[in-house]
């Protein structure tokens, strides 16, 4: 393994809490720190992504053991944006938990640079108090794993079928057990906005 890939991973996070209207209406709480507090995440997603790295688990892409730093995009919004968002990129304009809108996938060749671009996720801080109060753990828990669950994607993980979904799972698991976030999860609930349909 070179230097290079034992290096700690550099996140440049472009981070968009959210508002302090959402953040009120839950009540304060340390969960609600997360919705506004990016350093939270540039620790977690630092230490997400270099374990993916470091363990080289598939199906995760190979341009980021080769990367000196990622780029990412983590956007925390309500049901009426996500599902705006939503209507737009995948034709269903209905509020879901978490967007994916992967930078990897797109058509463009890979430019050879040492940053790799990932893309965004958008999760709906009202969609996921819901889904943490019917699963019945944290704020903070639910937010970490609809994060993990989308950053899986934009390095490249799918759920087409049970097996993918189990793995995926299994993985997502794995990273919130690191910052001891320890209970299954139940049902998932995720939309990638990747997987668009062409326009007729």
């Amino acid at each position: 393994m070179s230097a290079r890939q034992c290096d700690p991973v550099v996140l440049d996070l472009a981070f968009t809490g959210a508002d302090d209207a959402q953040v009120n209406s839950l009540g304060r709480s340390a969960s609600t720190q997360r919705l506004q507090n990016p350093e939270l995440w540039q620790s977690d997603l630092c230490r997400w992504l270099e374990t993916l790295r470091e363990n080289r688990v598939d199906p995760t892409v190979p341009e980021l053991t080769a990367c000196e730093e990622i780029s990412l995009g983590l956007q925390f919004t309500g049901d009426q944006e996500i599902a705006e968002l939503n209507g737009r990129w995948r034709g269903l304009p209905q509020p879901t938990d978490v967007l994916s809108f992967a930078a990897l996938e797109s058509e463009m060749p890979l430019q050879q640079t040492t940053t790799l671009e990932l893309g965004d996720i958008v999760v709906s801080v009202p969609t996921a108090a819901r889904q943490a109060l019917e699963q019945g753990h944290s704020l903070e828990r639910e937010l970490q794993w609809l994060v993990s669950h989308g950053l899986l994607h934009l390095l490249g993980w799918d759920h087409p079928d049970e097996p993918t979904l189990n793995a995926m799972i299994a993985c997502q698991e794995r990273l919130l057990a690191m910052a001891g976030n320890v209970q299954s999860h139940g049902e998932i609930n995720c939309e990638r906005a990747d997987e668009i349909t062409a326009e007729p």
